[in-house]
């Protein structure tokens, strides 16, 4: 069990992520870290999320003004890895996979990029990446197997990986589609 010591949300939050880094072993990068640690702050009271549709909203972005459109784009981008990353059960719950959030975050972030090499696309490239250290937060794996496969078998998530990892305690095995 880890101690939280920091004395300001700046400094909690750089902490839960920090720690969450470890449990995935992974660093991610300055840029990349400080923008889930500033994401994790902004929407930190702001439960409304679950009551959004995110293809709807994104729909309705690209159909925006490009200033707009882009402020749009990133809020779905955001509250497309907070659910991912945060709400996996929630998808479960409105029969949704995790894909979903995965496709739509990454296709969102990827939209306001502008080279690749800009923060957006590393966001839309890493999406992932930074969905796995949000789950690992949790550090108990409330992913039950079959979520956990379908999560490692569509998208990649290696924390999904290792939920699989600590139920059947062996190395998981891609099925082979003939």
């Amino acid at each position: 069990m880890n101690l939280l010591t920091g004395n300001t949300s700046l400094m909690l939050w750089h902490e839960v992520i920090t720690n969450a880094e470890k449990q995935c072993s992974l660093t991610l990068n300055q840029d990349l870290e400080a923008y889930l640690i500033s994401l994790l702050m902004r929407y930190s009271n702001k439960p409304e999320i679950a009551q959004r549709i995110f293809a709807q909203a994104f729909l309705e972005a690209m159909q925006q003004n490009m200033n707009l459109r882009n402020t749009a784009l990133q809020h779905v981008g955001d509250e497309c890895l907070l659910y991912a990353g945060l709400f996996p059960q929630q998808a479960k719950r409105h029969n949704v996979k995790i894909s979903y959030f995965v496709d739509l975050g990454r296709a969102a972030y990827a939209a306001i990029s502008n080279t690749a090499n800009d923060l957006y696309w590393s966001l839309a490239y890493s999406f992932v990446m930074l969905m796995d250290v949000l789950q690992s937060i949790r550090q108990t794996p409330d992913l039950l197997p079959i979520e956990a496969y379908e999560q490692w078998d569509e998208v990649g998530s290696q924390h999904a990986y290792k939920v699989l990892q600590l139920y059947t305690g062996a190395i998981p095995a891609k099925h082979i589609k003939r």
